[in-house]
């Protein structure tokens, strides 16, 4: 099984990844928190692979931390969770905002995730809550440094309510460089003058 890849970051078309190792191309399969974190096209990337063999396809997942990937596994085993639910879940938080949603009995911010209903949420609850020990966001090592959550989530805030599209306004604000030394005004402004030139 394939359990790492380091190599060249060729193309990224979310939630596809293309990295060239050795001249191979191997396409990965990842959630919107490891790829927003990625580096440039071009640069070298090392992501932990989570590989799923089937009689049809050998399909690999991405994530740039062990917390990810973990959590990854641990949604594969709830009934009724599958691998695009479970990307779905890790694309819209992270893996400490569900650990945190999951130890709070927080049903109300977990159906706020596409293809989740009331339902799931509350299994999710029930069967993760034994399974949640040691979600701290680390990144592996080698790995695109991570920005300050609080300064960079005020910033995303920001930008939203100034009329840029979610994506777009997470794009930008993680666009902006040495930003993890940054508070959130100033990740603001740097993120509004690069998207004027």
């Amino acid at each position: 099984m394939i359990g790492r890849l380091k190599g060249t970051l060729i193309s990224k078309q979310p939630p596809w990844l293309l990295v060239d190792v050795h001249g191979v191309g191997y396409e990965v399969e990842a959630p919107m928190s490891s790829i927003y974190d990625l580096p440039a096209t071009g640069q070298e990337v090392t992501l932990l692979i989570h590989t799923v063999v089937r009689e049809d396809a050998f399909l690999l997942y991405g994530f740039l931390r062990e917390t990810e990937r973990a959590l990854f596994r641990n949604l594969l085993k709830i009934t009724g969770v599958g691998a695009k639910l479970a990307l779905a879940i890790l694309s819209g938080m992270s893996a400490q905002e569900f650990a945190d949603a999951v130890q709070r009995n927080d049903v109300s911010t977990l159906i706020r995730l596409p293809g989740i209903g009331r339902k799931t949420a509350e299994r999710l609850i029930i069967e993760m809550r034994d399974r949640l020990g040691g979600l701290e966001n680390t990144p592996l090592p080698g790995a695109a440094e991570t920005i300050s959550r609080n300064a960079l989530d005020e910033a995303i805030s920001a930008l939203e309510s100034l009329g840029y599209k979610p994506v777009e306004a997470a794009r930008m604000a993680r666009a902006v460089p040495d930003a993890a030394g940054l508070d959130a005004g100033e990740i603001i402004r740097a993120a509004l003058k690069q998207a004027v030139k």
